[in-house]
């Protein structure tokens, strides 16, 4: 299935935002994959195929970067995605790293861990 990689992203961003989030998410943060707009399921998609080329690239030598250097690789993958698809996109969509709030970061930095280890 060619957005399997989407999927596992997605199930790793919903289990983060689940974990993490102070309160009650937004519905768009935990919508299923079906109900997620294309270009979001495209950049989904991309990001994991990213990360996986990174484990791929390094023959798993990610396994020596901090949390929050995997973290900031999604991060900076998923700006990168924003940057593809929306013109003018709000402040906060492409934050970098130091401006995302702690539950973002932590749900950022278990979905590089949740690809590593299903590679």
């Amino acid at each position: 299935m060619a957005d399997e990689g989407g999927r596992s992203f997605r199930e790793a961003w919903i289990a983060g935002v689940k974990k993490h989030f102070p309160g009650e998410p937004k519905p768009g943060y935990i919508s299923p994959w079906e109900e997620m707009p294309d270009w979001e399921r495209a950049s989904a998609t991309a990001v994991h195929g990213q990360i996986r080329g990174f484990i791929d690239a390094t023959g798993g030598a990610v396994s020596k970067l901090t949390r929050e250097q995997k973290g900031r690789f999604v991060a900076l993958c998923w700006i990168g995605q924003i940057h593809a698809h929306i013109p003018d996109p709000k402040p906060s969509y492409i934050a970098d790293w130091d401006a995302l709030p702690a539950w973002q970061q932590e749900t950022d930095i278990e979905i590089f861990e949740h690809i590593e280890r299903t590679a």
